[in-house]
């Protein structure tokens, strides 16, 4: 029984903590995102597609990593383009498919956001100077290894 308590107690201490990292991410991309005339989910998108650029990133793709509904995901496409942030392009062999790419105005703007002071990027650059380097590199591969193992879970168990 002590043993069950004891693994109870670790995967609470750790959710805590995810949910506490999570929370201030949370809070530093709204303010942000503000603070830049953006919207959380128009935000979302642009770092999504950004960070995805090895492959096509279609709406619908983009939808499904952020999880954000249609209506809002739509809305928010429509106001980047409408900035020249994004650019949307038919894909080819299905009319009702846009491929999304974040334009060069994009590109500025987000290396802009995250060069800002005060931005989410310079907040986690100082919190992770305070690490050294095995403590970095312990801690992408601890959160990898977390990573990897629920996304196998999620899978096979119909999530998304």
């Amino acid at each position: 029984m002590d043993n069950d308590n004891h693994k109870l107690a670790r995967s609470t201490h750790l959710l805590r903590s995810f949910w506490s990292v999570q929370k201030n991410i949370v809070r530093f991309v709204q303010k942000i995102a503000v603070e830049n005339g953006l919207s959380v989910p128009q935000y979302t998108i642009l770092m999504t597609i950004t960070l995805n650029k090895e492959m096509k990133m279609t709406q619908k793709k983009v939808g499904e990593q952020t999880f954000l509904p249609k209506s809002t995901l739509s809305h928010a496409v429509d106001g980047l383009a409408q900035e020249g942030f994004l650019s949307r392009q038919q894909v080819e062999g299905n009319r009702r498919e846009m491929e999304l790419t974040v334009t060069e105005k994009g590109k500025e703007f987000l290396k802009k956001m995250h060069l800002q002071d005060g931005g989410i990027h310079q907040l986690f650059q100082t919190a992770i100077d305070q690490l050294t380097d095995k403590q970095y590199e312990e801690l992408l591969e601890s959160h990898l290894l977390l990573s990897t193992y629920l996304e196998s879970q999620t899978a096979g168990n119909g999530v998304k």
